[in-house]
C-alpha cells in the first residue's frame, strides 16, 4: 500500500533519529532523501539536527534541488542525492551520515574493500572510497561516478558515507552495515597488530556461492561480485576478470598449502 506524504515524512524523521542515536551524525550533520515521484523528492532541511526533526520540517524539492514545498531550506549537499537518483533509477532513498569508524578509514587512507563477512557480502559487498570533494560542490557527486552503478554504499574521503536503497529503511540498514563492517575490520587489524596487517578475506570460490545465494534471495540493489583472488594470474586460479564477477571453479591451492600457511601464521604469532 502506498504511503501518505505524512507517513513518508514521519519515516524520514524516524530514520534521522535512529542515525543520530547511533552516533552516525552529530549536531546538524547528515541528510536524508526519498523519491516520491518522477521529479519530486522529500528531503531533510539544513541547519536542523537529524535527531530532533518533525514531519512539518521535511521539504519537497525537484530534481534540480528547487524547493516545491516547506518552510525550511534543503541542504546544499542534496546535489549528491540528485546525482544518485539520476544515475540509478532503481534507487528510491539516500542517506548521508558520518559513521565514525567507517569515516576514520577514509581519514587514515585505508581502503575498506575487503570481503570479510558473509552477511555484508550479501548486502553491501566491498565499500569503495571516493576521491575527496569540497562539500556543497559538484566535486562530491562527480566522485561517485566510478562506483555508482555497482555499489549501494560509498565512503566519501574525509566526509563520511553515502548509502542508497530501494526503500528508506534499506538505505538506513545499509549505513548500519557499513559501520558494523568497519568495526569488525578495525578490530581484526588491531588484533592482527596494525592497520597494514593481513585481513583474511572469504575465498573467491565461497564468494561465488554467496553470489548465487544473493540471486536466489532476490536481494535488492547492486553488487560488484568477486573482483580479486589470491591466485589471480597463476595456474592455480580459475577466476577470470569478467566485469568484476567471479567465475572461479574453486581450485585455490592444495590442503598442504593451507596447512603451511596456517603454520606460518602460528609461528609468526609466537615470534618464532
Amino acid at each position: 500500500m502506498m504511503k501518505s506524504p505524512y507517513e513518508i515524512k514521519k519515516e524520514i524523521c524516524e530514520v534521522g533519529k535512529k542515525i543520530y542515536n547511533l552516533g552516525f551524525v552529530a549536531a546538524n550533520d547528515g541528510n536524508i532523501s526519498v523519491k516520491v515521484g518522477p521529479n519530486e523528492f522529500y528531503c531533510t532541511p539544513t541547519g536542523v539536527s537529524k535527531g530532533y526533526m518533525t514531519p512539518d520540517m521535511i521539504i519537497k524539492i525537484d530534481a534540480d534541488g528547487n524547493k516545491l514545498e516547506g518552510r525550511l531550506n534543503p541542504s546544499s549537499e542534496i546535489k549528491m542525492h540528485m546525482r544518485v537518483y539520476k544515475e540509478r533509477p532503481d534507487v528510491n532513498a539516500v542517506v548521508h551520515a558520518h559513521p565514525p569508524v567507517a569515516t576514520a578509514f577514509t581519514v587514515a587512507g585505508v581502503d575498506m574493500d575487503q570481503y570479510i563477512l558473509p552477511e555484508a557480502i550479501l548486502t553491501i559487498g566491498n565499500v569503495p572510497t571516493c576521491d575527496y570533494g569540497t562539500p556543497s560542490t559538484m566535486e562530491i557527486p562527480d566522485s561517485l561516478m566510478p562506483y555508482i552503478q555497482k555499489h549501494d554504499a560509498f565512503l566519501l574521503k574525509n566526509h563520511g558515507a553515502l548509502t542508497v536503497g530501494n526503500t528508506l529503511m534499506r538505505a538506513c540498514f545499509t549505513m548500519e552495515e557499513v559501520e558494523f563492517n568497519a568495526k569488525i575490520n578495525l578490530y581484526a587489524r588491531q588484533i592482527g597488530a596494525g592497520a597494514q596487517s593481513r585481513i583474511d578475506e572469504i575465498p573467491c570460490a565461497e564468494l561465488e556461492k554467496l553470489m548465487d545465494l544473493r540471486k536466489k534471495m532476490g536481494l535488492p540493489g547492486k553488487h560488484p561480485g568477486c573482483k580479486k583472488c589470491p591466485n589471480l594470474g597463476t595456474p592455480n586460479c580459475k577466476c577470470k576478470d569478467n566485469g568484476g564477477v567471479c567465475t572461479c571453479g574453486g581450485d585455490h591451492g592444495s590442503d598442504a598449502d593451507l596447512v603451511s600457511e596456517i603454520t606460518r601464521r602460528v609461528m609468526a604469532a609466537l615470534g618464532k
